[in-house]
């Protein structure tokens, strides 16, 4: 891999369900993930919900020799679950947290103590500086009732810019992880058209794996068939992008994924499909720039950033209607304080008059306006927070929309070829 004119590598990707006491025959998976990894011997490998560290540990220990450098980004409650392990020497990390990552109170749904994030890892492939990034986003539960979509659309925007910000000086940039998204919904398109991002599942010259690279699948055993609802066969949610620099191009070869089992073992890897992809870098032969097709693509974003936009104001609607419903509620608990204050100020007030409430009942009751308080206290510094995320995110998003309506302007107006040759008048 020295010569540098054309790199090849290797990248894995995997979302190991790997939820101690909960998921199901999580170290034997953990085995199995291991003896893969080393057998393979990625140049790359990206894992999510590796949420022990106990877990990653093993791992670290197995993978010691095809493996040797490795980082599990830590964040929130539980961890990230954020691992990367590379054949290559990582000289740099770093984690940024989303601001937005569902709700305390959902405790079914877990994301909210997963400090959802992206980590990026800084290697050394040869003389290139790749620039390497795992992450995961928040879940969708319901797809015709996605109460979380503004979170995932802001966590979209903010891990594309994240990206752009951070690979500027890089040659490569690789990106994997379960992003929770279809490819066509509003945050895949919003993360690879301003990233200019390309998916290794439609860019590859040749792929093994599953119909349509679906990588969450109705066939595996941790699934169900009856679980996946009007999408029977599954959805492709996990992905491997990567794009190039101004000096080097990158090439999907091949692309693969695990197809629901996993030879000689009862049980798959884990509730997703792993991913590979063959990656070639190589030095770039300089087109020549096509304005036109720049400024379709510029005015094809400034759509893609509107349409965010309006789902990041649904999502402010909602939270200034919970906001005002908790301030609401706890104002009902406030007033049915000072009024109990009030009845036990009774005996005080007027001697020798007995106390209308058993004392028991006067203390439930007490204890439950207190807990009002406090429950609608919290839920209304949640939503204040969230509503300033929620800002901050549609504020960027308006700035950003000014900022491509304005460089449209610069690229000519596109006219059909012969419009253009009747300006120049008849031909002679």
């Amino acid at each position: 891999m020295a010569n540098t004119d054309s790199l090849r590598v290797r990248v894995f990707s995997l979302n190991c369900w790997g939820i101690r006491y909960v998921s199901k025959h999580t170290p034997q998976r953990y085995d199995m993930i291991g003896e893969l990894l080393s057998k393979e011997e990625y140049d790359i490998v990206l894992l999510q919900e590796v949420w022990s560290e106990k877990d990653y540990l093993s791992l670290k220990k197995k993978l010691a020799f095809c493996h040797p450098h490795s980082h599990h980004f830590k964040s929130g409650v539980i961890g990230s679950g954020l691992a990367i392990f590379s054949k290559h020497r990582i000289h740099d990390t770093f984690l940024y947290r989303y601001s937005l990552n569902g709700y305390p109170y959902m405790v079914q749904h877990g994301d909210w103590f997963g400090g959802k994030a992206v980590g990026m890892a800084v290697l050394k492939l040869g003389g290139l500086t790749a620039n390497v990034y795992v992450t995961h986003l928040h879940a969708e539960y319901s797809r015709d009732k996605d109460s979380y979509l503004p979170h995932r659309v802001v966590q979209a925007w903010e891990l594309q810019q994240f990206v752009r910000h951070t690979s500027a000086a890089a040659d490569v940039v690789i990106l994997g992880g379960d992003l929770n998204m279809h490819p066509q919904d509003l945050g895949s398109r919003l993360l690879m058209s301003y990233t200019g991002l390309r998916d290794s599942y439609l860019e590859s010259a040749e792929f093994d794996g599953c119909e349509d690279g679906m990588t969450l699948i109705a066939d595996n055993p941790f699934i169900g068939k009856g679980s996946m609802g009007p999408l029977e066969k599954g959805i492709r949610i996990d992905y491997i992008l990567f794009k190039g620099s101004s000096e080097k191009d990158v090439h999907c070869d091949f692309m693969s994924t695990t197809k629901g089992s996993a030879p000689d073992h009862p049980f798959p890897y884990s509730d997703h499909e792993a991913l590979t992809a063959a990656l070639r870098v190589e030095t770039r032969q300089r087109p020549s720039k096509n304005q036109g097709s720049a400024g379709g693509k510029t005015a094809e974003l400034v759509d893609i950033v509107t349409e965010a936009r309006t789902e990041v104001k649904v999502g402010l609607h909602c939270a200034e209607r919970m906001r005002y419903t908790a301030a609401r509620t706890g104002a009902m608990g406030l007033a049915l304080l000072f009024l109990e204050l009030a009845i036990a100020a009774v005996p005080w007030l007027a001697l020798g008059a007995a106390q209308p409430f058993p004392r028991t009942s006067f203390y439930l009751l007490a204890a439950l306006c207190v807990a009002i308080l406090f429950t609608t206290a919290l839920l209304y510094v949640f939503y204040s927070a969230e509503l300033k995320s929620l800002q901050g995110a549609e504020d960027q998003m308006r700035l950003a929309v000014g900022s491509l309506q304005e460089e449209l302007r610069g690229f000519p107006v596109a006219q059909p070829h012969g419009a253009q040759r009747g300006a120049l008048g008849p031909e002679e």
